[in-house]
């Protein structure tokens, strides 16, 4: 018998998540230089990184001989958010804190709540644990509530939710959402994975960090790779009560942050232009690429992340004519979404880029 039969059935039932096609790979295949070809597939930050985390990571280099010390961040992120660093969770990417809460609460005979169209890593998180994930079907590309709360079953002991929702870019109402969130049974723990929360416009954000005083089940996770511009270096955490993070962080693994991605996220809390800089233009690229969309009469679904999901009739294959114009955007049909594409907002070059592409790949 061969020995990955002896493996968990439940991981052997798991298909891997599948990154946007990197640069290299693609330039590879077809032989173009890596510059020439433009990457809108995986909500990266054109801008790249923060200057001021750039610097830090750089002068953090003389620290790599040691072991991480999360001790700046995890302070950084308190004096922010308002809350006792007892009450924050690190992780390798905001990924390892969804993993985290998973393996808290999840479990053979344990379900997952979470709605169609959503985040491709909560059924991954809730199948790695042994859970049974429950799709809760969606209303207009968007989180019905309602069919959530009726998926709940007694088994159920997580419930996930990202705001905005990726990859359709679709945002729950602020109201509706917190009397959702104070309904649900206590022995259900709900995550409000907010990763794009800073693309949305200042008068649209709510400051749900509030809501933890009154709701001890919940989970608000965020991340430094999309508007920070540090996806390459892994750094997201977690904000909760101090019971959940206390035991979240017993099964997270130690000096699961390394030095530079600790380094660059305190600098890059206090960068405040290059935020400001990188809100406007994403506002100013969503305006472009929404108009080339309309222009070339595809329907799209309004976003309000840092990319677009716009539906075409063979999106396969316009994909692979994109990527022969070296244009690399995403395809979502592990979504269930075979018809549609998902593009990042990039610099003006690059969504002029790839609205040519497009038009030529029609």
């Amino acid at each position: 018998m061969a020995p990955h039969t002896q493996s968990l059935p439940y991981i052997r039932a798991i298909s891997p998540y599948q990154p946007g096609k990197p640069i290299t790979q693609l330039a590879r295949e077809l032989g173009f230089a890596v510059d020439q070809i433009v990457k809108l597939a995986s909500n990266e930050n054109p801008l790249g990184m923060s200057p001021k985390a750039r610097a830090a990571v750089i002068e953090a280099m003389a620290t790599l001989s040691r072991y991480p010390d999360d001790f700046e961040l995890k302070h950084a992120l308190a004096e922010r958010s308002g809350l006792g660093v007892e009450r924050i969770v690190l992780g390798n990417g905001s990924n390892d804190v969804l993993d985290l809460v998973a393996r808290v609460f999840l479990a053979p005979g344990r379900s997952a709540v979470y709605s169609e169209y959503a985040f491709a890593v909560y059924p991954l998180a809730t199948l790695s644990a042994g859970a049974e994930p429950i799709a809760a079907a969606a209303s207009d590309f968007s989180h019905d509530l309602e069919a959530m709360r009726a998926a709940i079953r007694p088994d159920t002991r997580l419930l996930w939710i990202a705001n905005p929702n990726n990859p359709t870019g679709t945002l729950l109402a602020y109201p509706q959402l917190k009397l959702f969130l104070q309904a649900l049974p206590p022995d259900v723990v709900a995550v409000l994975d907010e990763a794009y929360n800073e693309y949305l416009p200042p008068a649209e954000r709510v400051d749900t960090t509030a809501w933890l005083a009154e709701m001890p089940n919940l989970v608000i996770t965020r991340t430094f790779s999309k508007i920070y511009g540090m996806a390459g270096l892994r750094i997201g955490y977690a904000l909760t009560s101090a019971a959940i993070a206390d035991l979240m962080n017993r099964v997270r693994q130690p000096f699961n942050c390394n030095n530079l991605a600790l380094a660059g996220a305190v600098a890059a809390l206090d960068d405040h232009p290059f935020v400001a800089a990188s809100y406007a233009l994403n506002r100013a690229g969503m305006e472009q690429i929404v108009g080339g969309l309309k222009r070339l009469g595809y329907g799209h679904i309004p976003s309000h992340g840092n990319f677009v999901t716009f539906r075409l009739a063979d999106a396969a294959a316009v994909n692979q004519r994109l990527l022969k114009h070296g244009v690399i955007v995403r395809p979502i049909a592990g979504y269930g979404m075979p018809d549609w594409l998902r593009v990042t907002i990039g610099t003006e070059n690059e969504n002029s880029r790839f609205l040519a592409a497009l038009e030529a790949s029609a």
